[in-house]
């Protein structure tokens, strides 16, 4: 009897994991998979389906899949396996982890990369759409609100993405005579040890896209106000959620462009030959709130520069 609901139990659980059951004769099947569950991902995936549809590419034509495994490399790959199996037109990927994975774990199914650090591109998959920002801009903005000396800057090894954004703080910091002082974000439970290593160190922390550090942007936000020191980062919403200031690319604009790159290759191009798109709307939000919790007076000229003034 128990083995029989153990059995019982498993598949259940596997349904949960994968509900595609096969979509109806003359559709296309599209498979999407969220490095992690965040929501920029879930407006970017949102945007990427109304766009579909608005170029003809509905419910009636495509059926698509979404999933939101573990964010770990063993779940990407089962995850990317079983899509394999249904041989999908094309998989979306948002992150640069599930989209690593995604490159390395299919052979003829084009790989649609939203949401990546610019250079990550690879000789096997170039199509997708860019998340790098002109980081120059970001610490050159805080400069005159914040002078620094000393950056601590959050991000994880293992994500390429988070990686690449690090070595351009540390070279944009350098650019305005500050150091950095990079702490490798491994686990949400390893954060604590980090921030109580890295906080008395720095006057500054740049959050980079890191899936550990998004899920908790709230705690770092919240030790490293305890000890008036700023918050920055390109994350949407970042700036809402706490930071001084951010520089976003919108998740919207991600989408849509997207859905222009699947169309192009459901419609037969070769994912070889099409460029990485980079967004063109890039928000520059400051936080006066966070900014007076902070001690810190925002110059008129920044927050004429502002897209955004949070008050």
């Amino acid at each position: 009897m128990k083995l029989r609901n153990l059995i019982i139990a498993f598949v259940a659980c596997m349904l949960t994991l994968w509900p595609y059951q096969g979509g109806a004769a003359g559709t296309q099947l599209i498979a999407a998979i969220l490095s992690s569950d965040q929501p920029r991902y879930r407006d970017a995936h949102r945007a990427f389906v109304k766009s579909l549809a608005s170029r003809g590419y509905d419910a009636g034509k495509v059926e698509i899949v979404l999933q939101s495994p573990n964010p770990d490399p063993l779940s990407w790959s089962n995850a990317i396996r079983k899509f394999n199996a249904y041989k999908p037109a094309l998989i979306v990927a948002y992150g640069a982890p599930a989209a690593t994975v995604a490159m390395k774990e299919t052979e003829n199914i084009p790989v649609v990369s939203v949401d990546i650090y610019g250079s990550e591109r690879t000789a096997k998959v170039t199509s997708g759409v860019s998340s790098r920002v002109p980081l120059v801009t970001l610490m050159k903005t805080v400069a005159s609100i914040h002078p620094y000396r000393k950056v601590g800057v959050l991000y994880t090894s293992r994500e390429i993405g988070s990686r690449q954004q690090a070595d351009d703080i540390r070279k944009a910091a350098q650019s305005f005579g500050a150091t950095t002082v990079e702490a490798n974000v491994t686990s949400a439970a390893a954060l604590e040890s980090v921030l109580t290593s890295l906080l008395p160190k720095v006057d500054l922390i740049v959050v980079t896209e890191s899936s550990f550090a998004c899920r908790q942007f709230d705690r770092i936000v919240s030790r490293a106000t305890e000890r008036l020191i700023p918050v920055v980062s390109t994350m949407p919403d970042a700036a809402d959620k706490g930071a001084l200031a951010s520089l976003e690319i919108n998740p919207q604009e991600q989408g849509h462009l997207a859905a222009e790159v699947a169309v192009r290759l459901l419609e037969g191009a070769n994912h070889t030959n099409l460029p990485l798109l980079t967004p063109r709307r890039v928000d520059l939000i400051v936080n006066l709130r966070v900014a007076r919790v902070l001690k810190i007076t925002l110059p008129f000229q920044v927050l004429g520069s502002a897209t955004r003034v949070i008050k």
